[in-house]
């Protein structure tokens, strides 16, 4: 967090001379420019942009760690709270990015363990060519792409273009309702889920591959067991840990790719937040976006570290 306080306010520019403002803020400026130089000083106190960096980050550290006060936005929402308008867009996001990890591993893992059951198959050839495809393609462009063909006003008119809520809901019925909302989700869902995707399922792959060539493994064959208990039972638990420690990155990363989908698609979620504080130079809402990303980060470690011990029998928080 220090890093990140330092980076902002060395940065070029900080929240009194933000690039976004509104009309009614450029009049007030260009009729009064001395009330507008006395907001500026206040906020660059309020703030402590008048004082040396390491005093400002001694402030904000006190502030958070003492108070839990996060303080309020600069520019965006200027005197509201940051954790307000953080908890007003974070359900967005969580809905998002859960929907994105369920289509991830559920899709992702019958591939790969399949793939390693038949390797360098005409199945398991194609499906590498086309994941690596996918993996390398540009978010923003597959995201541009699908709002150009499969949008409203585009080749085939089947999706929402932007927002994740219907128009008039008030007008339709409750199923009618939830497809609709169903649509809004289909193209975000799947331009954060595809690379993931794509990956997971190799790292799968090449991880059973590893498994079943073990010793236990030509044991339980030997031992006649049928193979969706050899595979599913003994092979698979192992190979889990691999995937578990991707899923400890996997978090923050969805998170970040946010930024672009929410940005193309015009979600009020946490990654236009983001973008939006960036650009405003916001630093309230920028602090506290580095706190949640850090913690989601820590937690999914943990996460992968719990976790470990459900797939790992030589793993216990007990000791022996």
């Amino acid at each position: 967090m220090m890093v990140s306080y330092f980076l902002l306010r060395l940065a070029p520019g900080d929240p009194t001379r933000s690039s976004i403002m509104d009309d009614n803020a450029a009049a007030s400026q260009l009729s009064s420019e001395k009330g507008a130089l006395g907001g500026n000083i206040a906020l660059r106190k309020k703030l402590h942009l008048d004082k040396p960096v390491y005093i400002g980050f001694f402030y904000w550290f006190k502030g958070v760690v003492l108070h839990a006060d996060f303080g309020s936005s600069a520019s965006i929402d200027p005197g509201r709270p940051v954790v307000d308008i953080i908890m007003e867009r974070l359900p967005v996001t969580v809905k998002l990015n859960f929907f994105a990890v369920c289509i991830i591993y559920i899709l992702a893992i019958p591939l790969g363990v399949y793939s390693s059951i038949y390797p360098d198959t005409v199945f398991d050839r194609s499906t590498t060519f086309v994941l690596f495809f996918l993996y390398s393609l540009p978010g923003m462009w597959v995201a541009l792409l699908l709002q150009a063909y499969l949008c409203k006003g585009g080749l085939y008119p089947i999706f929402p273009l932007a927002g994740l809520t219907p128009e008039n809901p008030e007008s339709l019925t409750s199923w009618q309702l939830l497809w609709q909302t169903a649509k809004h989700y289909v193209l975000p869902v799947i331009c954060l889920s595809y690379a993931g995707f794509a990956g997971i399922s190799r790292f799968a792959r090449s991880s059973m591959l590893e498994v079943v060539n073990k010793e236990y493994i030509r044991m339980a064959r030997a031992k006649g067991l049928p193979e969706h208990v050899v595979i599913f039972k003994h092979a698979l638990r192992n190979g889990m840990i691999t995937l578990i420690t991707l899923f400890a990155g996997l978090l923050p990363g969805l998170v970040a790719g946010s930024i672009i989908v929410e940005y193309v698609f015009n979600i009020p979620g946490m990654g236009s937040l983001s973008l939006l504080s960036l650009n405003s130079r916001d630093y309230p809402v920028q602090m506290a976006l580095f706190c949640f990303g850090g913690a989601l980060t820590l937690c999914g470690i943990l996460l992968a570290d719990i976790l470990y011990v459900a797939v790992d029998p030589r793993i216990k928080f007990a000791k022996q």
